[in-house]
């Protein structure tokens, strides 16, 4: 078969794919904006007719934002905000009818192609946000649920506008937990606050959430991006190896029993004491 004949072949249905296709439609708009500024950027959803939700644009242009930031050497923290009254609704529900419809029709691929992009691309984007050396901070700014909720739970620093809304709508959509939302709420909450917080389905609002331990911080929602950039001073007032080898440390001691998480500051530990910037840290000490 020759190229020509591929390309004319009918393609097998896949719904992941279809995402994808609109996802890089040069017709979708923009629906993520970054604003980079020096040794920061602020990425902003920008779909606030929809409260954000996760439209196959929004996913492709915040996982190419990402992968571009997260590999730029220079940028150390990165706000994630939404735009308008909303952070994230979540999941896009004209998709999850397609992928219900796909799942309907017995297509090939069958729950592996939904899989592909709930791995791929929601789990992706987590996963940029976890595994990168750059610290992240979410600025909450009015309803957060599903996976935009899940994104907001994984940056490293999360903050919240009085007027947040953490909504924990899984249980009445019959869905779980998503794209790390457990593995988030059991360690905030302890398993049996998890196991209630969705139960119950009770919206937070910001001030809720930061009792429950959710976010670490609450303010009136005009002083929100402020309170990130302060965030974003401190992490990167820190000599650049400090944060970027404390971030795994910290996120692998929550799974790590203590002998394992004390072997790994053991590890690490010597090479900070290699860095200029501790050593002139510690001569100014010794100055004084």
């Amino acid at each position: 078969m020759t190229a020509a004949d591929r390309s004319a072949a009918p393609r097998t249905p896949s719904v992941y794919r279809d995402f994808l296709d609109a996802g890089r439609d040069p017709e979708a708009g923009e629906a993520v904006r970054v604003e980079r500024r020096g040794d920061r950027a602020t990425v902003t959803l920008a779909e606030p007719e929809r409260l954000n939700a996760l439209t196959p644009a929004l996913v492709a242009q915040l996982k190419a934002a990402l992968t571009e930031l997260t590999a730029a050497p220079d940028v150390r923290a990165v706000v994630l905000t939404g735009d308008g009254r909303g952070f994230s609704a979540g999941g896009d529900l004209r998709m999850m009818d397609q992928a219900v419809e796909s799942l309907t029709r017995r297509e090939p691929e069958g729950t592996a192609d939904v899989w592909r992009w709930i791995r791929n691309e929601f789990g992706g984007i987590a996963r940029l946000i976890a595994r990168s050396d750059t610290t992240f901070v979410a600025a909450v700014n009015g309803p957060a649920a599903g996976v935009g909720l899940a994104w907001a739970l994984t940056c490293d620093v999360a903050i919240a506008a009085e007027e947040a809304v953490i909504v924990p709508a899984f249980g009445r959509l019959g869905l779980l937990p998503e794209v790390g939302t457990s593995w988030a709420l059991t360690r905030a909450l302890g398993y049996q606050g998890a196991f209630a917080f969705y139960l119950a389905g009770e919206h937070l609002d910001g001030r809720g959430a930061f009792e429950r331990g959710l976010v670490q911080e609450v303010v009136p929602g005009e002083q929100l991006l402020a309170a990130a950039e302060r965030w974003c001073d401190r992490a990167c007032a820190l000599p650049p190896h400090a944060l970027q080898m404390a971030k795994p440390l910290l996120r692998g001691a929550a799974d790590a029993t203590w002998d394992g998480a004390l072997a790994l500051e053991e590890f690490a530990e010597p090479t900070c004491f290699t860095t200029g910037a501790f050593a002139g840290a510690v001569r100014g000490l010794l100055a004084r």
